[in-house]
């Protein structure tokens, strides 16, 4: 297992799965997209999150990462 400690946040997890985003049309869709993950891996517990935004002259990307491990009782991923 691997533990995040840079922030002080956050537990113990297995796995990271990264959202991300540089057209408007597809920003919009990004939570739409996260809620669809979510309910397609209900079995997986999110222990931590970041979103981040960074633009240069001609993008704008969103950026969501979540930190998850197998709910107990779960087999891994």
């Amino acid at each position: 297992m691997i533990r995040r400690d840079d922030t002080g946040r956050g537990g113990m997890f297995t796995g990271v799965k990264v959202f991300s985003a540089t057209k408007a049309k597809e920003r919009d869709d990004l939570g739409e997209q996260v809620t669809r993950w979510l309910r397609a891996n209900a079995d997986l517990e999110i222990v931590d999150r970041t979103v981040t935004q960074s633009s240069d002259n001609e993008f704008h990307c969103l950026t969501v990462v979540l930190f998850y491990k197998p709910r107990n009782g779960a087999k891994k991923p």
